[in-house]
């Protein structure tokens, strides 16, 4: 899959655009803040009906104005794919392939896989559990559906026995709980077998480009944790009734799952160093691209930002060495620094462009 041409029309700070762009490396510099980031979170809205850090639809129309539009043109699997997103205030989002509108965004979900690294992807080590399971679930409802499916379901499910736990008076037929109680138990133990089986194929790959960036330095591990693997959940949720009703919300359950990451035998998010941090996430991230790439007939967009800060001169020069490679499709790299930049051009066989952004405008660099 190639992005072949983006417009942007007030999104963010960008007010108007026509980018064509290289079926390899794309690099963009600029300074902060000029609207290199918004650049990649406009082609992650295009895949994944959002924005990356899960902004309302209103906020992301450039100040001052009352809509947005976007528009990719594809080449996907061989054929030209034109998508098309727009979103007036006080309106509902448009989002169309080829002309035909959705009637569901859940169905465009995985035509346009991608995975994006931030700055702000700290929090996937930093914060809460919440977080890390939003990354799995990003990453396997991209190719596969029943999850998805899955995951909205239990979501409901989940949000309709809270809504009872809340109520006033207080809950006292507890009948009324039972078909969501199977909903979250049925719906749950499919999550929990996805993200179970993504785990134990994801994180050899994660620990292989970990090592990659940093050779024989330190070793890191995932570690999945669920309330699923003690069995059913439905006996589970029947015993803590009565602590659920007196918090107001359901205390078990995959919503609870946690993803433990590790470096050596502690948790990374105590003793990480920032640019262990930092390798922790490009490793993440390169695996969920490698992770995509093997489970579909489509080859994913890597968008990274930002991402040499903070890391030794050996890890920068390993990862500009790996994302030079023919291994990765199309690539989008920001950056402050034109040198970095330079010199995964120098290494670049295939096709690539650089381009420098200022003030939400996009020149390219011949």
């Amino acid at each position: 899959m190639k992005l072949e041409h983006l417009s942007i029309v007030n999104y963010k700070n960008i007010r108007e655009a026509e980018i064509g762009f290289s079926a390899g490396v794309n690099c963009l510099v600029g300074n902060n803040g000029m609207g290199k980031t918004n650049l990649l979170d406009a082609i992650y809205y295009l895949s994944m009906c959002k924005a990356s850090n899960a902004l309302p639809d209103s906020q992301v129309i450039t100040h001052g104005e009352d809509f947005f539009l976007l528009k990719g043109n594809y080449e996907l699997n061989g054929q030209p794919e034109e998508i098309r997103c727009g979103y007036q205030l006080k309106s509902r989002k448009s989002f169309r392939r080829g002309g035909k509108e959705y009637q569901r965004l859940a169905d465009h979900i995985g035509l346009l896989p991608i995975v994006l690294l931030t700055p702000a992807d700290t929090v996937l080590i930093l914060g809460g559990s919440e977080e890390r399971r939003r990354m799995m679930d990003v990453c396997i409802s991209q190719f596969d559906k029943t999850y998805l499916n899955a995951l909205i379901r239990y979501n409901n499910a989940l949000l309709q026995r809270n809504t009872l736990l809340k109520q006033d008076p207080p809950l006292t037929d507890w009948s009324l709980c039972q078909i969501w109680e199977e909903q979250l138990d049925f719906y749950g133990q499919q999550i929990y077998e996805a993200r179970q089986l993504f785990v134990s194929q994801f994180e050899p790959v994660f620990q292989e480009f970990y090592g990659q960036i940093a050779p024989g330095k330190e070793t890191v591990s995932l570690e999945y944790v669920s309330h699923f693997q003690n069995g059913s959940l439905l006996p589970q949720l029947n015993e803590i009734r009565n602590r659920d009703l007196a918090v107001g919300y359901t205390t078990r359950g995959a919503h609870k799952d946690e993803l433990i990451m590790k470096i050596g035998d502690c948790l990374m998010k105590q003793i990480g160093s920032q640019g262990q941090n930092k390798t922790f996430l490009v490793g993440l991230k390169l695996a969920q691209f490698d992770y995509l790439r093997r489970q579909g007939s489509t080859c994913p967009i890597l968008l990274l930002d930002d991402i040499f800060d903070r890391l030794d001169a050996e890890r920068v020069e390993q990862i500009i060495r790996l994302v030079a490679s023919d291994r990765f499709g199309q690539i989008f790299i920001t950056d402050t620094n034109r040198e970095y930049l330079d010199r995964i051009i120098e290494k670049v066989t295939g096709e690539h462009k650089l381009f420098t952004v200022e003030n939400g405008v996009y020149a390219e660099k011949k």
